[in-house]
């Protein structure tokens, strides 16, 4: 499981360093691909493997299902960390997300997401407060 933040730099060839905490659970390849709210989303092979599992049981009649698909994998990379654990994040997949130089990787449960350090911090600030303010049931079961 993913979790924490961490704050690598992107350096000029457009790789990171994963964070160590990561390193073991994405050693043998991961997939990158566009995730929502404008970041990228990492998976651990398997995880991706079970993840377009899922997206492909719906209907191939959805237009939803279809748009989704498309822009989902349509985004997607698969990637081996060499040595020094770097990764290089595609020239798409950082235009997509707005990534510069300070990033904010973060541990989202199955998965990690990579964001340019002010986004994340914005789209944090604003989502701290809502989260505080819960008073009903969103994740069923759980509180």
């Amino acid at each position: 499981m993913f979790l924490g933040t961490y704050e690598p730099k992107l350096d000029e060839k457009g790789r990171i360093i994963l964070p160590a905490k990561f390193r073991d659970e994405l050693a043998h390849g991961l997939v990158m691909t566009r995730g929502q709210e404008r970041c990228v989303y990492v998976f651990a092979n398997a995880e991706f493997e079970d993840m377009h599992d899922k997206i492909r049981q719906a209907p191939v009649t959805s237009k939803q299902a279809r748009d989704y698909l498309r822009v989902f994998l349509s985004g997607a990379t698969a990637e081996t960390p060499d040595k020094q654990h770097r990764v290089t994040i595609p020239p798409a997949l950082r235009a997509y997300a707005g990534l510069d130089r300070d990033l904010a990787v973060i541990g989202a449960g199955s998965r990690v997401e990579i964001w340019d350090a002010t986004a994340w911090q914005t789209y944090l600030a604003e989502q701290e407060a809502a989260f505080a303010e819960t008073a009903e049931e969103v994740i069923p079961g759980l509180f």
